[in-house]
């Protein structure tokens, strides 16, 4: 955690994985995290799985992108840092502006999150300088 969905048009390997180094660098100077805790994963939308203003179908251009960062509460001026380190690599990766691209945090509780079974507030209460 934190996890970073990319929910955007198909884009070239080489264009995402440039991609992936900025966002997991935005995130790790912005949050304080390690980059070993940062997972991204991209989810293409093909043209028909796709609307706006009530039309079917993406432009050949100038799609909106949606970004939903998973991760432990952080402060406005935490996740703005975040916001602007990554919205110019995400439009220049999707071929559109940063007007079209959109980045959500989905914030969540310790007791909100599980990882090999254990919620995360177990594991501060186990261990409380981590």
């Amino acid at each position: 955690m934190p996890y970073v969905e990319i929910l955007a048009p198909r884009a070239d390997t080489s264009r995402k994985r440039e991609l992936a180094g900025v966002v997991t660098r935005g995130i790790v100077d912005g949050f304080g995290v390690e980059p070993s805790t940062v997972t991204i994963y991209f989810q293409p939308i093909e043209r028909t799985d796709y609307a706006h203003e009530g039309e079917l179908g993406q432009p050949d251009t100038g799609s909106r992108v949606f970004v939903k960062v998973h991760a432990y509460r952080r402060s406005p001026d935490e996740r703005r840092a975040v916001a602007e380190a990554v919205t110019p690599a995400v439009a220049a990766c999707f071929e559109t502006t940063g007007h079209n691209v959109a980045v959500y945090f989905l914030d969540r509780e310790r007791d909100e999150v599980a990882h090999d079974g254990h919620l995360a507030s177990d594991e501060l209460a186990a261990h409380p300088a981590a």
